[in-house]
């Protein structure tokens, strides 16, 4: 069935609110995720929902609500938290999935509903596609005496701190006696009534923007670098010693140095890494268009990286199946196994303090002792025709390359690599290349566009 104006992809359904994205469309998606998840639980399911901070959340939160009702599954609301949050609520209360009213990182005027199955992870492809049957057939509802009730529970954010500061080998006490200078960017999302608390627990003093939780992004809501100049300004102002930003949803975070210098979101999961593999022994997990300052900093600790498809749900099946301790996107996506198996800004926050308690030095110093790459993104239209001959042609013209079809294409070498996909949400295919220069990436990207030009011709 064809959703026009929205993007419905195997975890989600997004797009812009009043527009492609109605109460209507939110209703039809939250009545049919229920009616799945009661079908597999084989009676009562509960089912746990939150949002993040957008204006049109409490709108589509009632509506969700009563969709789940009309099902017949009991609703745990968890108000708004963080995305990590809720899908740690899903697990904790042992519930049939959860509805996350998140539209993460997009632009102001979206919004969307997002599926956690019953372990916490995202739906993978073949939960999605079942899932997704049963919303495009007669969805079965249920009668006056078998609706859903609603619930509130209002500590699902106290257990993700209190969870997040009795991590093993976090030491908490030395990171108090240190009393880190951290400037906080929190977009006006989830991330305002969250962040601030855990870093005051660990004993930070805080310097902040952005941090009423109202929806009202004060500049486009991406953690990338481009996006941070005022957090910049703050951490050389106020002299701190890190700063960071989260996303609306805070399941992604990006770090400023002490110098006042964005580094790059692919960093946090390299630094991250960097802390873990010290305290646990296994591979990292992340995905295919990720940079590979990470394997650097694998191969540094003696461990290696395994690369999943893009999509936080294949990195987390990766690491459960490998066992893997640290894992996550080059977005500032972590995942800590040890809390769980999703992505999580708030964990990737301790980690930071806790590498540079045992580092004893700047940011800006860890950082400058690795390699510097340039990552290149670029997109264009997708052509009608299957994208095969454009992977063979691709082979042939980079024949010395290791290659990589597990998602798309991806040709490495040992300091560059180029990643050809098409797009899971949109009608496009994506062209990711890293190098140690900039004019090296644009170089892969323009080679790796010719084929695909051609065939659109």
């Amino acid at each position: 069935m064809a959703y026009e104006g929205l993007m419905v992809s195997v975890s989600g359904v997004r797009g812009r609110v009043g527009e492609a994205l109605t109460p209507e469309i939110i209703a039809k998606f939250a009545a049919g995720f229920g009616a799945w998840a009661l079908a597999r639980s084989g009676g009562k399911a509960r089912v746990v929902v939150g949002r993040d901070s957008r204006v049109s959340g409490p709108m589509f939160q009632a509506v969700v609500h009563s969709a789940l009702q009309s099902v017949g599954c009991d609703v745990i609301d968890v108000g708004m938290v963080p995305t990590p949050t809720m899908q740690l609520a899903v697990e904790y209360h042992h519930a049939a999935g959860g509805l996350a009213i998140t539209a993460s990182h997009n632009p102001i005027e979206w919004n969307a509903l997002k599926f956690i199955g019953p372990s916490g992870l995202f739906l993978d492809a073949a939960e999605g596609a079942e899932m997704r049957q049963v919303v495009e057939g007669m969805i079965p509802r249920a009668t006056w005496d078998n609706l859903g009730s609603i619930t509130q529970d209002k500590d699902a954010a106290r257990e993700h701190i209190e969870k997040i500061l009795a991590l093993p080998f976090l030491d908490v006490e030395g990171i108090r006696r240190k009393e880190f200078r951290v400037g906080l960017d929190c977009v006006r999302g989830a991330g305002g009534s969250f962040m601030p608390i855990l870093l005051e627990l660990l004993g930070c003093k805080l310097a902040t923007i952005n941090m009423e939780p109202d929806g009202r992004f004060p500049r486009p809501p991406e953690p990338v670098a481009e996006n941070l100049g005022e957090l910049q300004k703050l951490v050389q102002d106020s002299h701190c010693d890190i700063g960071m930003a989260v996303d609306p949803d805070v399941d992604r975070l990006a770090l400023v140095s002490d110098e006042g210098v964005a580094i790059g979101e692919d960093y946090t999961l390299a630094l991250a890494a960097k802390e873990v593999l010290r305290h646990r022994k296994g591979v990292v997990v992340t995905n295919l268009s990720t940079s590979r300052i990470v394997d650097d900093v694998a191969a540094e600790a003696g461990s290696r990286v395994i690369r999943a498809a893009v999509g936080e749900v294949n990195v987390a099946v990766k690491m459960r199946e490998l066992k893997a301790p640290i894992g996550g996107e080059g977005n500032g996506g972590v995942i800590l196994s040890e809390l769980h198996l999703g992505r999580d800004a708030p964990v990737g926050a301790a980690l930071m303090l806790q590498l540079l308690l045992e580092e004893g030095k700047p940011l800006s110093k860890i950082v400058a002792a690795y390699p510097r790459y340039i990552i290149v993104k670029d997109k264009l239209d997708r052509p009608k025709a299957p994208l095969d001959d454009v992977y063979k042609a691709l082979k042939r013209a980079f024949s010395d390359a290791e290659v990589d079809t597990q998602d798309g294409l991806r040709l490495t070498w040992p300091d560059r690599w180029v990643h050809i996909r098409p797009s899971g949400t949109e009608p496009i295919v994506r062209v990711i290349a890293e190098a140690p220069s900039a004019e090296d990436a644009e170089r892969l990207v323009r080679e790796s566009r010719k084929p695909v030009e051609a065939l659109a011709q």
